[in-house]
């Protein structure tokens, strides 16, 4: 006896994804650009919608358009900063290394954001749970030798370990929040990237939300 074919489904064609707000004008354009207030609380409400569980996944942005934003960012964040933030890729100008280090590549990646870019805001994003944090917070403990260019890492985030240390509570956040208000001030500090609101936050490990710094 013959099988009977089982009937298909007839596909239906996704749901249309709710643009995401422009901030941004094309470039060319004699509309004028988006204040740092304005950005900052477009990402501020995208992390919003992202922890809320009301995410619109990333899609690349129109040609034309210009980051927003520069962000400072860790290469071991569970999630990048689009995500976390809710924009369209190539939204953000990102620039990630471990721990948020410093260093010329870095500067002149941001410079370029800032300058050549029109880009209104930095924000500087920690992330709890850093692994470079607690690779630094190792070699104060043991005195343990790191290898290779590791060291630099290391390094860079000792300072902000050391003032930290005789703190009452987790030395690891205590680590973190300094490193990442020293970027911060760091950036704000130097007369290239004047033109900029510099901000600094942190993101929770557990639920991405997002929270500014002092």
């Amino acid at each position: 006896m013959a099988t009977p074919h089982r009937a298909l489904r007839t596909p239906t064609a996704p749901a249309p994804r709710p643009p995401f707000p422009s901030l941004v004008p094309p470039s060319g354009t004699d509309e004028p650009r988006p204040t740092a207030a304005a950005v900052l609380d477009e990402l501020l409400a995208g992390n919003a919608r992202s922890t809320g569980g009301l995410p619109r996944q990333p899609y690349v942005r129109p040609t034309g358009r210009r980051p927003c934003a520069v962000v400072i960012g860790c290469v071991d964040a569970p999630v990048p900063p689009e995500v976390v933030l809710d924009q369209p890729l190539g939204e953000l100008l990102c620039v990630r290394t471990a721990g948020l280090v410093l260093d010329e590549a870095v500067l002149g990646s941001v410079q370029y954001g800032v300058q050549e870019l029109g880009a209104p805001l930095v924000l500087v994003l920690g992330h709890e749970r850093c692994a470079a944090v607690a690779a630094t917070l190792e070699r104060l403990r043991t005195g343990a030798p790191v290898p290779g260019h590791l060291e630099l890492l290391v390094e860079e985030i000792a300072p902000a370990a050391r003032r930290t240390r005789n703190r009452p509570g987790d030395w690891a956040e205590h680590t973190l929040r300094a490193q990442t208000t020293w970027v911060r001030d760091a950036i704000r500090a130097d007369p290239a990237f004047g033109a900029a609101q510099v901000v600094a936050a942190l993101a929770d490990a557990g639920t991405g939300l997002v929270s500014l710094l002092p």
